[in-house]
């Protein structure tokens, strides 16, 4: 997985959870997160633990079309 730099990663996060439409307190119980970490993700105060990105990443490619667009943007090799 290539490095993201931190705003890129803020944004990752937020169009994430935007494309899934899910509070940051959804998305936070379904990374195993608190909502304060995905908070602090999408203010960029904070990174993403490798095993979250993974995750992240996991489920973009179980979201179809807008999830490709979103690997696409983020992920590419």
């Amino acid at each position: 997985m290539p490095a993201i730099e931190q705003p890129r990663i803020a944004q990752l996060v937020r169009e994430t959870r935007q494309c899934l439409k899910l509070t940051q307190l959804k998305l936070a119980t379904m990374l195993g997160v608190s909502f304060h970490t995905i908070n602090r993700w999408e203010n960029a105060r904070t990174r993403p633990s490798p095993l979250a990105m993974k995750q992240i990443e996991v489920l973009l490619y179980q979201m179809a079309e807008p999830g490709e667009a979103l690997l696409a943007k983020y992920f590419q090799k």
